[in-house]
C-alpha cells in the first residue's frame, strides 16, 4: 500500500453559516490541494468534508495518516465513538441522534477502502501544513460569506 499523508481543516462563520474546507494530500513528496465550501453549513460538517474529500482523491487503497485539529473528528474515530453510534442506530449515549450521519457513513465507507490513522494537531499553531489547510478553508468560506 502507498503511504499518504493527509492534512485537513474546516472553517465556518456562524454555526450554521458559510463554511469551507481544505485538505493537502502528500505522496512521495508531491502535494495536491483540494478545497470547497457551502453557503449554509457547520464547522463540524466542514471538518468532516475535508477528510472525506481528501480521501476521495486517492485512486487506490492507501495507508493514510490524517492530521486534523478537530477533536470532534479525531476523537470520534480514535476513541471508537463512531462504531458505538453506528451499532446503536446512530444514537449517542444520551439517546440523542448523532449529527452528520450522512458524512460519517461516507467516511466509514472510505475507511473500509483505506487503512487510516487519525492524529490530532493543535490548530492555529506552528504546524505549517495545518495552517495552509486553514487558509484554504477560510478562502472557500469567504466565497460564500
Amino acid at each position: 500500500m502507498k503511504k499518504v499523508i493527509l492534512y485537513t481543516d474546516g472553517a465556518c462563520s456562524g454555526n450554521p453559516g458559510p463554511g469551507g474546507y481544505g485538505a493537502i494530500i502528500i505522496y512521495n513528496g508531491v502535494e495536491k490541494e483540494v478545497s470547497g465550501g457551502e453557503k449554509e453549513t457547520t464547522n463540524n460538517k466542514m471538518e468532516l468534508m475535508a477528510v472525506i474529500k481528501g480521501l476521495e482523491m486517492l485512486k487506490e487503497p492507501c495507508e493514510v495518516d490524517i492530521y486534523s485539529d478537530s477533536a470532534y473528528v479525531v476523537n470520534s474515530i480514535e476513541k471508537g465513538w463512531i462504531y458505538t453510534w453506528q451499532k446503536n442506530g446512530w444514537k449517542k449515549a444520551d439517546k440523542s441522534k448523532v449529527k452528520n450521519i450522512d458524512l460519517w457513513e461516507r467516511l466509514l465507507n472510505l475507511m473500509d477502502t483505506h487503512k487510516v490513522k487519525f492524529l490530532k494537531v493543535k490548530g492555529h499553531a506552528d504546524d505549517e501544513l495545518n495552517n495552509r489547510c486553514d487558509r484554504l478553508a477560510v478562502s472557500q468560506r469567504e466565497k460564500f460569506a
